[in-house]
């Protein structure tokens, strides 16, 4: 099996040197060589041809958005985004994932320092996924939020809307709920993401899609226009038997915390088949399970199909067991939800 090669790009060596020692460990990858800025990275794409780029998110000459951006229009490749636990960072960061990187990471600090021990996982599944060159800007998600919200003739008939999410999934959240209307259907969603990103993922989503939406808090009521994100961190998000959230500390399942397969068992325990599913891009099966328990409960259920995810890992294990009632390419999912939970529905 041939190795996974790998370019860091920090302005400090420091952190470089961590980066490294952290790859290095994996017998798979090989850290082919560093540069300390954009400039000096150029070159070494040019003349390494990594398979996987580490990206600083702060750097001096030219920061690492602008670099992403000529990466992702030039020549499009896999990129991790090492960000540091900052405003700024997190929203960046953010910004990075909309723009195609594939993944991010924290950068070490106290509380948490093994923060790089998940780095391997995430540089092999990067090697590996799809990298979609389109950039969204934000005026298109202005423009798409005032198209959207002009659903006037949408009432939700009632039902839960729960969606899971891992790697990819920042780019298809944003692009699945800009399609939603302002009184969308009362929405849950579980996204793989570290602790320090969900609240500002939360006030993005927020700020571009036209519904309401914020990292859910415990006892939180479900009502449409409303989208809850599960917080990242050590709680799992359930939802009660009368449509409020439920944050509840558990140990990881399906490998995460919180897990998608937490989420879609708790809403075919208390909606039975008052729900509709959704499973989206994203590495491993966290979110199969429970989504076949909403499925026999009687929700509908739908998957991202494999030519628009950027990791066909979850919508695929989701299918392969029987989970999935309709599978759909992204660009169509909001539309095929609206559709599905609309009080007008043709029956």
């Amino acid at each position: 099996m041939r190795k996974v090669k790998v370019l860091v790009v920090d302005d400090s060596p420091t952190m470089r040197g961590l980066i490294a020692t952290a790859l290095t460990k994996d017998p798979d990858i090989v850290v082919v060589g560093e540069a300390e800025d954009p400039l000096q990275a150029r070159q070494a794409i040019k003349t390494l041809n990594p398979d996987v780029v580490t990206l600083d998110v702060e750097m001096p000459n030219m920061s690492g958005l602008e670099f992403l951006e000529k990466i992702m229009r030039l020549r499009p490749m896999p990129v991790i985004m090492v960000s540091t636990l900052t405003k700024r960072g997190a929203e960046e960061t953010l910004q990075a994932l909309e723009m195609g990187a594939i993944d991010c990471i924290e950068k070490p600090r106290p509380g948490n320092e093994h923060s790089f021990e998940e780095l391997p996982y995430k540089v092999k599944i990067a090697a590996s996924a799809r990298v979609k060159p389109l950039i969204r800007t934000e005026d298109s998600h202005r423009q798409a939020r005032g198209i959207r919200s002009a659903h006037e003739s949408y009432v939700s008939d009632g039902r839960v809307v729960a969606i899971g999410a891992s790697t990819g999934g920042v780019e298809a959240l944003l692009e699945l709920l800009s399609g939603f209307p302002e009184n969308c259907p009362p929405t849950v969603i579980t996204q793989h993401m570290p602790p320090a990103f969900t609240h500002s993922f939360a006030d993005r989503l927020d700020r571009l899609c036209a519904p309401k939406v914020q990292e859910a808090t415990d006892h939180a009521k479900l009502l449409p226009g409303n989208v809850f994100l599960a917080p990242g961190g050590t709680r799992h998000l359930e939802i009660t038997p009368d449509l409020r959230c439920r944050l509840k500390a558990g140990e990881r399942v399906s490998g995460h915390c919180p897990s998608v397969d937490v989420l879609f068992n708790s809403v075919a325990r208390s909606c039975k088949g008052n729900a509709v599913g959704v499973i989206l891009t994203g590495m491993g099966k966290d979110g199969a399970a429970g989504l076949l328990a909403m499925r026999q409960a009687g929700a509908k259920t739908f998957g991202q199909n494999e030519s628009s995810c950027i990791v066909y890992g979850m919508p695929k294990a989701a299918f392969e067991v029987g989970a999935v009632e309709s599978q759909l390419p992204l660009d169509r999912l909001a539309a095929a939800i609206i559709a599905e939970t609309s009080m007008k529905k043709k029956n």
